[in-house]
């Protein structure tokens, strides 16, 4: 950290000025906590302009103020990224890596564009998936058509549930003219959104996942069971004109058992 920069962010109000004593000027814990703050802050992608309403705001409250700044800009998956080239893409999602299959991806946020053509893995879970499909013979595009369906009725549940934070916890805070001491509790109840949404939405999916299945694999039974009833009435009906030829004598039971054969 150079002076100018120190200098730069006291004329724009973010620092205090330091104790004076003669012409020496002293920082004390205060400065380095703040200083640090707003590196931090920036490096999350504030500017300078927003990170001064975010202190101002909060009357210096540094620590509740970046433990809440974190939890908001926080990823909600609990994956790690990976970084892969376009072979290994190509490997997961098949079709040698075709590049309009890669486009999609990239469109659906998938796949993330990096130098030297390489590229990121945002989940590999879900990579691991498209594997998994591709080796029992399902389509790469097939799979991506999915993805693309799934993502798009998921966004709906992800702003239902933002919204439900929004208008359960953060509005009443603002109203309440944002209290210091309800920071913790804001910042406790989105941090515990994270995992009630996700236990939810896999609660509820393996509820519909079951519903639709029996709906469509039991329409598919039925009528192997309809196929199987006539085959069977078939077999019983012949059996039973076999055993009425056979009681008229022994050279009609041999014809018509040869016929039913």
């Amino acid at each position: 950290m150079t002076v100018r920069s120190i200098r730069n962010y006291q004329s724009r109000g973010l620092v205090p000025p330091p104790r004076l004593t003669g012409r020496t000027g002293y920082y004390g814990e205060d400065h380095v906590k703040r200083i640090k703050l707003i590196r931090e802050l920036q490096g999350e992608g504030f500017n300078l302009t927003t990170i001064r309403r975010f202190v101002e705001d909060r009357g210096g409250k540094t620590q509740e103020v970046l433990a809440l700044t974190r939890a908001a800009r926080a990823p909600f998956e609990d994956e790690q990224s990976r970084e892969v080239s376009a072979e290994e893409l190509a490997e997961r999602w098949g079709e040698k890596g075709d590049p309009e299959l890669l486009r999609r991806a990239i469109k659906l946020g998938l796949v993330r564009e990096l130098e030297g053509g390489r590229f990121e893995e945002r989940s590999p879970r879900l990579g691991k998936a498209g594997l998994e499909l591709a080796r029992l013979g399902i389509a790469p595009h097939v799979t991506r058509g999915v993805v693309e369906r799934a993502r798009e009725s998921l966004s709906e549940v992800a702003e239902a549930y933002v919204e439900l934070f929004l208008n359960e916890v953060w509005r009443p805070f603002e109203a309440e003219g944002r209290p210091d001491e309800r920071l913790p509790e804001v910042r406790a109840a989105l941090e515990r959104l994270r995992p009630v949404a996700s236990e939810a939405l896999l609660g509820i999916f393996g509820l519909v996942m079951t519903e639709a299945t029996e709906r469509a694999l039991g329409r598919e039974i039925e009528k192997i069971d309809s196929e199987v009833a006539v085959t069977d009435a078939a077999w019983a009906a012949s059996q039973s004109i076999n055993q009425l030829a056979c009681r008229s004598g022994p050279g009609d039971c041999a014809s018509l058992h040869a016929s039913v054969v």
